[in-house]
């Protein structure tokens, strides 16, 4: 059986009532902080993603930053990474996807009471003024996640070529980077099976603005590229 299709009959009582409330979240003048409305759907996520059979193993969760102000960098393997970083991530994150994702039904609930954006990469002013709103945010101690690579990899555990415009962000705000390397996340949905499945989300050490400060994104782009494939090399053997 397909594993979506498996974890909304699994939870098929429970979808109503954690739509009802993330869509709440997610209007105008609601009153919860970031960390509750983040804390609410990470327990969803954790029950989703226990019900789908799914463990996410999580590594290296002492590197991410003592601090709040952060940008995650992982690659991109499908529509499971954004549940697996969620459930590995203890600090409030706001996600940035591409915009066609905004057409999905509960992701696009999901992503307003994040405060996160969608984004056009076509769309070169509306791209330039989500780089300024996110920058400006970081600055405020928010949270992102932005996958480099802009489009999925379909070559399993192996990487596309990060762009460096998705760097614009962190290198305004001078915020910590910290690549994320997710493994295997591609076999939960793509696999037509429910069996047991084992994902893991590494953090690496984080990259902070002395570390970059004279690095131009597109150099900056493929040291991050380079270190998550290396770590994915590593764990997978």
């Amino acid at each position: 059986m397909n594993r979506i299709v498996y974890m909304v009959i699994k939870n098929v009582f429970r979808v109503p009532v954690w739509f009802y409330r993330i869509w709440k979240f997610g209007l105008p003048g609601d009153t919860h902080t970031d960390k509750e409305r983040y804390d609410y759907i990470r327990n969803v996520v954790k029950t989703v993603n226990r019900s789908g059979r799914v463990e996410v193993e999580v590594h290296g969760i002492q590197n991410l930053p003592a601090e709040n102000g952060f940008i995650l960098f992982p690659n991109h393997q499908g529509l499971f990474d954004v549940l697996a970083l969620m459930e590995a991530c203890p600090n409030p994150l706001s996600v940035v996807v591409k915009k066609e994702a905004s057409n999905l039904i509960l992701v696009k609930q999901v992503i307003k009471a994040l405060n996160g954006f969608f984004i056009d990469r076509k769309d070169i002013r509306a791209s330039m003024d989500i780089i300024i709103q996110m920058t400006e945010n970081v600055k405020k101690g928010k949270n992102y996640v932005i996958f480099p690579e802009g489009t999925r990899s379909r070559e399993g555990n192996n990487l596309l070529p990060f762009k460096g415009g998705t760097f614009k962000s962190a290198v305004n705000a001078k915020c910590p980077i910290v690549p994320v390397a997710l493994i295997d996340c591609f076999k939960p949905f793509d696999e037509k099976s429910s069996k047991k499945q084992k994902v893991q989300v590494c953090f690496l050490k984080p990259l902070y603005a002395e570390d970059y400060q004279k690095t131009k994104t597109t150099q900056l782009a493929e040291i991050v590229h380079d270190k998550i494939q290396e770590e994915i090399n590593q764990k997978i053997g």
